[in-house]
């Protein structure tokens, strides 16, 4: 869908209108403390970042029209009558979030992957042993991995489901070896039953490809389970997600699934500060989506809720860059996760975390408050 350009914010649209916040324009350091102090800029979801201007983006069966003007402009008019939420939606832009696991968000947190499984994208096989896995976790934390993610059930394209039974063998003995060495493990799971036995032996995160719509049980499992919950777009299911993918307009058709389902977990009694949202990078998408919602990534501070990005190794590095094998993608899965921080993305989940943590201590550095020359 085109977006057609307005040089002022729209007004007079109708009731059934979809209203969306883009935050642009970020500065950081001292640049961030004068846009504050003169009130031209919000801090972003509490972090470093100040935005100073937002792009507004009004969707209705017509069509989509977009704006964007200084923030002070935006505040301004979202407290019309007529910018539908608007306001609420500024709001949820600035507030801080809520640590994960007692990680602040306001620096990036690094989630290292540890897939349990013989067929997955890029490392199928290397871990399948329950002692390689566990090896595997304890190296990744030593390598200044906060999080560790573990999957038994590949969700790569054209992947087969596995049975509940094969996806606990796998991944139990990992989550026990890992937690009770007392590193932060996340469980990567559909199902229900999964998410039930991988907490009692030891996960404090979940983390769902399919959003929690997989397995009816599922809601109700992770709001037992009292622990972060991320949230993540997929287009159908692993098998058939990349059958001729078509969105309307893709960055904000995640947007909007994204949402709903984060209101429909706070119905069923996962509170929303245990709720982390992920696009779904590589999920139904082609190349020219990813791109879309990668450049658009700000827009999903909208929502309220920490930002995990999961770009290591996708597909489209490989077609943008020309690169098969998915191990040798690495300078582009730096590239686009750097590109993610720099639109207020609080965690990255990666394969190649040593190379990630450099690159993100450097990331760190040269957005840090600038070093003044003059004495005061």
């Amino acid at each position: 869908m085109e977006c057609r350009r307005s040089p002022a914010l729209p007004r007079g649209f109708s009731r059934q209108a979809r209203l969306y916040l883009r935050p642009t324009a970020l500065v950081s350091g001292a640049a961030a403390d004068a846009a504050l102090a003169s009130g031209a800029g919000r801090r972003l979801a509490g972090g470093r970042f100040v935005f100073t201007a937002c792009e507004v983006y009004v969707r209705e069966p017509g069509g989509l029209t977009g704006a964007i003007a200084p923030v002070a402009e935006v505040a301004a008019w979202a407290e019309e009558a007529d910018s539908q939420g608007a306001a609420a939606v500024l709001e949820r832009l600035s507030a801080p979030r809520a640590a994960i696991l007692g990680r602040a968000m306001d620096r990036p947190v690094i989630v290292g992957v540890i897939n349990v499984t013989p067929d997955s994208f890029s490392d199928g096989g290397d871990h399948e042993a329950p002692d390689a896995a566990i090896a595997r976790g304890r190296a990744l934390a030593a390598a200044g991995a906060d999080i560790l993610d573990v999957g038994g059930e590949s969700t790569r394209p054209a992947a087969e489901p596995v049975t509940a039974e094969r996806e606990l063998a796998r991944v139990l003995p990992v989550v026990r070896g890992l937690a009770a060495a007392g590193h932060a493990v996340s469980i990567d799971t559909r199902r229900a039953a999964v998410m039930t036995a991988a907490f009692e032996a030891g996960a404090t995160m979940l983390n769902d490809v399919s959003a929690l719509t997989f397995d009816p049980a599922s809601l109700a499992a992770a709001a037992a389970a009292r622990g972060p919950v991320v949230l993540m777009h997929a287009r159908g299911d692993p098998k058939t997600m990349q059958a001729d993918p078509v969105y309307e307009h893709a960055a904000l058709d995640i947007y909007d699934y994204l949402e709903a389902r984060i209101e429909a977990c706070v119905a069923a009694g996962l509170e929303r500060r245990r709720i982390i949202v992920d696009p779904g990078i590589g999920f139904g998408k082609t190349v020219e989506h990813n791109i879309d919602i990668l450049q658009h990534l700000s827009l999903y501070h909208g929502l309220g809720c920490p930002l995990l990005l999961g770009v290591s190794r996708k597909s489209f590095i490989g077609r943008i860059a020309g690169v098969d094998t998915p191990k040798e993608r690495l300078p582009g899965s730096l590239a686009a996760g750097l590109n993610g921080l720099d639109q207020g993305v609080q965690m990255l989940r990666v394969h190649d975390v040593a190379e990630t943590v450099q690159a993100v201590a450097v990331w760190n550095a040269m957005t840090a408050p600038v070093r003044s020359w003059v004495r005061s």
